[in-house]
């Protein structure tokens, strides 16, 4: 049990992101509680010690929970009481003593195309001097505002780290060259904006929004660390099917600890934890990851959930939807139709 004259300890990543994401339960908590005591426990996991290496090779099996299983011993060995987690990342089969105590409201779930300005590069290559060239440098290449992916031209590359994306990116344009990119949100960002090397990179909308991001109705990217010249468009669900779990955050805790339980009955949002369940029964039922090329996506309509799923098997794509009122039922029925 946790002694209830010491703080509550909140393990998290310690990326930026990932400690704006557990810095927003902090307040969560503090908010609900204040009378308790909440400490934030940054550890570092395998995932962050590889974050520079690509984690999705075709020739490899992919390592399960990379983000998370540091953060699960931790609270296995009492080192802390609630782990937060992009929940895309938190593998569907928790480990014994372990369960998922809470999900959060959840963010903007779509994905957003951030590519670089025609006009910013017309502007900078017109002040640009012959002695800041030098031979053989490639030319960026940008965008009008507000383009869509159709907009791009044949043959222009976008780079991602998901293989859900990369696939369906590859199903809508099956002449884009798809490329992939690592390191965080801001890396990847400033990668763009100074190489040449590729033309556009996808990016969840949530991340974004959580390192206070965001795209303006005109199309530009805007926030204190975005490099300068870059635009944004949001790609819709039908366009790109959201990753299991995405723009959500779970909350993970030892099954018999009564005192977070408490906690996690007054983060719990409802209708998220519906959705983000039948996804995961969905992701679950097909055997897959966080980063096998299927998707998933829930959401309540009426008295309801809907939920839209894609598979990307060999050469084949299996698109399907759903709609019920016990999401474990509706995700595994889903995933037995598109197997």
């Amino acid at each position: 049990m946790n002694p209830s004259n010491r703080p509550i300890l909140i393990a998290t990543r310690g990326s930026a992101l990932a400690l704006a994401q557990a810095n927003l339960v902090f307040d969560q908590c503090r908010a609900a509680f204040p009378k308790l005591k909440f400490e934030i426990k940054i550890i570092t996991t395998t995932g962050d010690k590889l974050q520079r290496a690509s984690l999705s090779r075709k020739s490899e099996t992919l390592p399960k929970g990379l983000f998370t299983k540091e953060l699960e011993v931790a609270l296995l060995k009492h080192q802390a009481d609630l782990a937060v987690h992009s929940l895309k990342d938190l593998p569907t089969e928790l480990p014994a003593g372990l369960a998922l105590g809470a999900v959060s409201k959840r963010a903007d779930v779509r994905d957003a195309l951030i590519y670089r300005d025609a006009g910013y590069l017309l502007a900078a290559e017109a002040k640009t001097t012959m002695t800041e060239w030098t031979p053989g440098q490639s030319q960026r290449r940008g965008f009008q505002p507000k383009i869509s992916l159709n907009d791009l031209p044949r043959g222009a590359t976008v780079a991602t780290g998901s293989t859900r994306r990369q696939a369906q990116l590859l199903a809508h344009r099956p002449d884009l060259n798809v490329v992939e990119i690592r390191g965080n949100v801001v890396t990847r960002m400033q990668k763009l904006a100074d190489q040449a090397e590729f033309d556009a990179v996808v990016l969840a909308a949530a991340g974004l929004e959580r390192l206070n991001f965001r795209v303006t109705p005109q199309g530009r990217l805007q926030g204190d660390a975005v490099p300068d010249g870059l635009l944004a468009v949001i790609l819709e669900p039908d366009i790109m099917l959201p990753c299991v779990g995405q723009g959500a955050l779970g909350m993970e805790v030892r099954q018999d600890d009564e005192r977070v339980a408490v906690l996690c009955e007054r983060l719990n949002h409802f209708d998220t934890r519906q959705c983000v369940t039948a996804e995961r029964a969905f992701l679950r039922a097909m055997g897959g990851g966080c980063q096998s090329p299927v998707a998933a996506y829930a959401e309540v309509v009426g008295d309801q959930i809907r939920l839209r799923a894609v598979s990307f098997q060999s050469e084949m794509v299996r698109r399907g939807e759903r709609r019920g009122k016990e999401p474990v039922a509706l995700g595994q029925e889903l995933a037995a139709e598109l197997k």
